[in-house]
């Protein structure tokens, strides 16, 4: 919306003189326009939690140093554990074999535009694997599992915003893989999965340093590291997969009951847009916009400390929660969730509101009903008219789709209440 972006000058004047940043007015203008790309990385960090918006310039540098310092902690215990980290390679084939024995020579992509690799499957020197016999084997259990998931973060990079003049400066591609390298040997319960790649890029992108990339790297996971805790009795997606499937079924029980039909119930073929927010349904600009609007709509000025309980409080600063806990919650998504709860007298459940994101698939849904009803006669074909939306979905008209439906879904369902 021309006119109501959040500009650089719209931004820096919402900071007070020792750097107190009014975050009401900045959420009120991220949620009518997003934010212009001059200032996104800074604004990112604070939507994300990185930084409390009571916190004074010098504190928040203070703790930016600190983790600045942190990270090259991480990454220089991941570089003594396997050279290839922050040497400015990215590894596209296996370290080491799954019982420890280091392989000999693993291929590791020097250039990233080197005109004999192909996009996506980098050329290899050799078709077998040849273990160092004479390097010492490895026993420790959680090492191997990090070596081992190396290369295939490196096949990730290779695969992830190819068309982007950016990454082919191949220092921004070992970026990346460092970053994940290093996020994937800190959270060793999820470690690296398929999509962390699509969910880091932009960060890389927006913020020059690396560190503070993978700071706001690591709260974005905050929120979305459930996603990719997958068993072989459920997928991490699983409560928001619930949560559309309730909503279609209450919204439009037609499509509902035929997506069922077509074996589509458990709603799984959404799993993707959960999983990398929407990155293959919009352009790289789009899935931004989109990103900096669900945060600003559901955004818990409490963000920041729940971040810093979690680190152990290494970051937190001289503001006390005590002063936040008496605050409404700036996100329209919460407020209109504070409504539902004060006519319902109810709490929010274990997995608090549903999440913004579920609306939005929603209303792709929505979108291509018609066509669903029409032409879809089973799974493939429910995907295929799925997969039309693949990079040409509109990101504004999807938050408002999902805005709507949400006010809709409430309505529906406080009207059922006895």
């Amino acid at each position: 919306m021309a006119g109501k972006t959040l500009s650089a000058r719209k931004w820096q004047a919402a900071f007070s003189p020792d750097g107190c940043l009014d975050i009401a007015s900045v959420l009120r203008r991220i949620q009518t326009g997003g934010v212009h790309p001059t200032v996104r990385g800074e604004v990112w960090e604070f939507l994300l939690g990185c930084f409390d918006p009571r916190s004074t310039f010098d504190e928040r540098e203070e703790i930016r140093q600190i983790r600045r310092l942190q990270y090259a902690r991480m990454k220089e215990d991941c570089r003594e554990m396997d050279s290839h980290v922050g040497s400015g390679k990215v590894i596209t084939a296996p370290l080491i074999t799954e019982d420890g024995r280091p392989i000999k020579d693993p291929l590791v992509l020097l250039e990233a535009t080197d005109k004999n690799t192909s996009e996506g499957a980098p050329a290899t020197r050799r078709n077998e694997i040849e273990v160092d016999e004479s390097a010492e084997r490895i026993t420790d259990k959680q090492i191997i599992e990090w070596k081992l998931t190396l290369h295939q973060i490196g096949l990730d990079v290779l695969r992830t915003d190819r068309t982007m003049v950016f990454y082919e400066n191949k220092e921004n591609l070992s970026k990346l893989w460092d970053i994940l390298a290093v996020y994937a040997w800190i959270d060793k319960d999820v470690g690296y999965c398929q999509g962390m790649s699509d969910l880091c890029s932009p960060m890389i992108v927006l913020l020059n340093d690396e560190a503070d990339a993978f700071w706001c790297f690591e709260k974005l996971m905050r929120r979305l590291r459930g996603n990719f805790k997958c068993t072989d009795q459920s997928v991490g997606v699983a409560n928001q997969l619930q949560h559309l499937a309730s909503i279609i079924q209450v919204l439009d029980p037609k499509l509902h009951d035929h997506l069922e039909t077509l074996g589509g119930g458990d709603y799984l073929f959404a799993f993707r847009m959960f999983m990398v927010l929407f990155r293959r349904e919009v352009s790289f600009g789009d899935s931004l916009y989109l990103w900096e609007m669900m945060w600003a709509l559901e955004y818990d000025p409490d963000i920041f400390f729940a971040a810093c309980e979690e680190a152990g409080a290494v970051h937190k600063n001289k503001v006390s929660r005590s002063k936040l806990r008496g605050l409404r919650h700036f996100g329209k998504w919460d407020k209109d969730k504070d409504k539902e709860n004060a006519k319902n007298g109810s709490e929010d459940g274990e997995d608090g509101p549903v999440p913004i994101s579920v609306f939005m698939v929603a209303s792709v849904l929505k979108e291509k009903r018609e066509k669903l009803l029409q032409e879809a006669r089973g799974l493939d074909d429910l995907i295929r008219i799925l997969n039309d939306v693949n990079g040409n979905l509109d990101a504004k008209k999807a938050c408002a789709g999902a805005l709507k439906l949400h006010k809709k879904y409430l309505k529906k369902v406080q009207a059922k209440k006895p």
